[in-house]
């Protein structure tokens, strides 16, 4: 890709292998770019995930981790529906 390249292109290699690209328009802003790419790896939960698996995690802690993300959702899903 050169500097008059329309489209900017991210991929990430995650743990099993498979890649995950991330579209990104440019049309010649690139702080801007940088800016919409950030909002979408962040909306994804890429970056999270890849802390997350930066180091082992024993399946204690995943189960507990798991159970309190789903409480979370729960607890965020019914503020939602209540009005």
């Amino acid at each position: 890709m050169g500097w008059g390249s329309p489209d900017l292109i991210v991929t990430n290699n995650t743990a099993k292998g498979a890649r995950m690209p991330i579209e990104v328009r440019v049309t010649g802003d690139i702080e801007k770019a940088l800016r919409i790419l950030k909002k979408k790896v962040q909306r994804d939960g890429l970056h999270r995930e890849l802390k997350r698996r930066k180091f082992f995690e024993k399946p204690s802690v995943k189960k507990k981790r798991k159970r309190a993300e789903a409480k979370r959702r729960k607890l965020k899903s019914m503020r939602r529906n209540s009005f």
